[in-house]
């Protein structure tokens, strides 16, 4: 981190600058994934990817879900961002109810690639296809 700071023109940044940093960083994340979510979404677009993470000291593949929403003025807002051990459908209906615990609502049509995990969630949480 020191190498990276100093790289941008910066005289450096102790151990204990990137800890403060990373606590402020981590708290301005936790507050965007679990705001509210107010007003109607008729249009959900939700995926995955998978991206290699460290776990426990190893290196595994995560999958990594998003949600974007759009709401009745056309605003578009990634509304959930979440990691798991893979697509499958406990994982979805979490992520999905976890979003609607926050407020989504009106949804009409979730936009994927029809993965059966996403297919079976939206099916059940949302009552959409």
């Amino acid at each position: 981190m020191d190498d990276l700071v100093q790289a941008m023109g910066g005289t450096g940044i102790s151990k204990s600058q990137v800890s403060r940093l990373c606590e402020e960083i981590d708290e301005r994340v936790d507050a965007f994934l679990t705001r509210p979510i107010e007003g109607e979404w008729p249009y959900l677009w939700i995926d995955a990817t998978y991206l290699k993470v460290r776990q426990g000291g190893r290196i595994v593949s995560a999958a990594v879900t998003i949600a974007v929403g759009v709401n009745t003025d056309g605003r578009r807002e990634v509304l959930g961002v979440s990691i798991g051990a893979s697509e499958a459908e406990p994982f979805w209906t979490e992520f999905l109810r976890d979003l609607v615990r926050r407020g989504l609502g009106g949804v009409k049509l979730v936009i994927s690639d029809a993965h059966e995990g996403i297919r079976a969630a939206t099916a059940r949480v949302l009552s959409t296809t």
